[in-house]
């Protein structure tokens, strides 16, 4: 994984450039700056992994910078370096949310032992690449809320990586070594979403032949994450509230209830509390999976992430067919003017077909294609697809068809009726195709004007 930069403060010439080498020695990537005004101004432009300044500086002394750092940029680890090693100091520094100190002077092994031990380490089977700014603030409060066991709630566009993030809270707890368990609820018939979510006993229903357990049991001790939570079925809510709230469960046609030890993620990419307010959504469970709220930006407000992001998906994507290719700045450029409707699964997903196109050359514009990627009939860029096909499913006559009925039907309601599917099932088709970068247009699905 590409290394993050760090930003150094310092307004002694000489020792700035000393302790940049030690930095690079030390395997980083160092941008410099000569006092906090400058330094402010660098990460307007870039983010960096952490910020290493001195204390004394003018015109904006490193105290001052480390209070505007907690304000702006508040998850972004800081480590003090000071002449004067008072008490008063590192007190001072401590209080206002400094991560570390070092007081002058101190090995080049002290300095980059410090600097290793305030950057959080990413789990390395992760694609939870954090670069820009917001990213990094909503990384450390998934880092905060790992450590208990408070239900969290992860909002934001499909595609913008709400699963990678759940996966991270998972891995960075202290149930690590337990189950992992994920269930995606709109991708599952309703009917069959009950017996799949608590387990049923054998001859509970038709088609039963034995017992099997639910995912809530198959959790136990770990983490249970109900993927897409909003497009559950209201009468199923009720039943969910109750496991939450009695931390037990029961399997269809059991007579007795299993004690839970799990930890609850939920994610949405609308709003649950707009769903509350059309009598949607039970309020009650609302609250119940709001405890910890984390929204995740779309990859369009996160731009920093998105050439790292590219970098790593190439080489992830490597086979022994296509070995690891660079990307050159030209395509990266091009990366970072688009606006990524389908958010860091369309990025993936375009790296992937761009390491087959570029043939073991360095990635050009040429490479990417993006023209390529138009839904028929809107003009807006989508991605490209995996094996599962579902680019071809967006070009097929089932994708044009669910857009011909939202403009004949004015509603979705009534598109689902001439389509002859569930309200549900149409929603989530159409979520998939905003998933792939399709975007529905405002007037689509929308009430028809009286």
């Amino acid at each position: 994984m590409t290394t993050q930069p760090i930003l150094l403060v310092e307004d002694d010439a000489p020792l700035r450039e000393a302790l940049a080498a030690t930095l690079e020695l030390g395997g980083y990537d160092v941008c410099e700056a000569t006092d906090g005004t400058v330094a402010l101004d660098i990460l307007r432009r870039q983010s960096v992994a952490a910020v290493v300044t001195d204390y004394q500086m003018q015109p904006m002394d490193g105290y001052e910078l480390l209070c505007q750092l907690r304000e702006r940029h508040p998850g972004l680890p800081v480590l003090l370096m000071t002449a004067h090693g008072t008490i008063q100091h590192a007190v001072q520094s401590m209080q206002e949310g400094a991560t570390d100190y070092l007081v002058k002077p101190f090995s080049a092994q002290v300095l980059t032992d410090k600097l290793a031990a305030i950057i959080p380490e990413l789990p390395q089977d992760s694609a939870l690449i954090a670069f820009d700014p917001r990213t990094l603030e909503v990384l450390d409060l998934a880092r905060r809320v790992a450590t208990g066991d408070a239900t969290v709630l992860l909002t934001g566009e499909s595609g913008t990586g709400k699963e990678v993030f759940a996966r991270f809270i998972h891995t960075t707890s202290a149930r690590r070594d337990e189950a992992f368990v994920a269930i995606n609820c709109a991708a599952i018939p309703e009917n069959m979403l009950e017996a799949v979510l608590f387990g049923h006993e054998k001859g509970a229903f038709t088609g039963a032949v034995d017992a099997r357990a639910g995912k809530f049991e198959q959790a136990q001790g770990g983490t249970l994450l109900l993927d897409e939570i909003s497009e559950m079925d209201l009468g199923l809510q009720a039943k969910l509230l109750r496991v939450i709230q009695e931390r037990e469960v029961e399997r269809i046609g059991a007579r007795r209830s299993i004690p839970l030890d799990v930890r609850l993620l939920a994610t949405t990419n609308c709003s649950l509390a707009e769903r509350v307010q059309d009598g949607r959504f039970r309020e009650d469970l609302y609250y119940r999976l709001s405890v910890f709220p984390i929204e995740l930006p779309p990859l369009r407000a996160r731009p920093r992430d998105i050439v790292p992001l590219a970098r790593y998906f190439l080489q992830t994507a490597r086979t022994q067919q296509h070995p690891p290719v660079p990307l050159t700045d030209a395509a990266a450029r091009v990366l970072e003017n688009h606006d990524w409707p389908g958010n860091v699964r369309e990025l993936q997903n375009l790296m992937q077909r761009a390491v087959i196109l570029s043939n073991g050359t360095p990635i050009r514009p040429r490479d990417l294609r993006l023209e390529d990627l138009r839904a028929p009939g809107t003009g807006a860029p989508a991605d490209a697809e995996d094996a599962s096909g579902l680019q071809n499913n967006l070009k097929s006559v089932e994708g044009q068809m669910i857009l011909d009925a939202l403009d004949q039907g004015g509603s979705r309601q009534r598109a689902a009726e001439i389509l002859g599917i569930s309200p549900r099932t149409l929603r989530y088709k159409i979520a998939r195709l905003r998933e792939a970068g399709i975007q529905i247009p405002a007037h689509r699905g929308q009430p028809a004007a009286a």
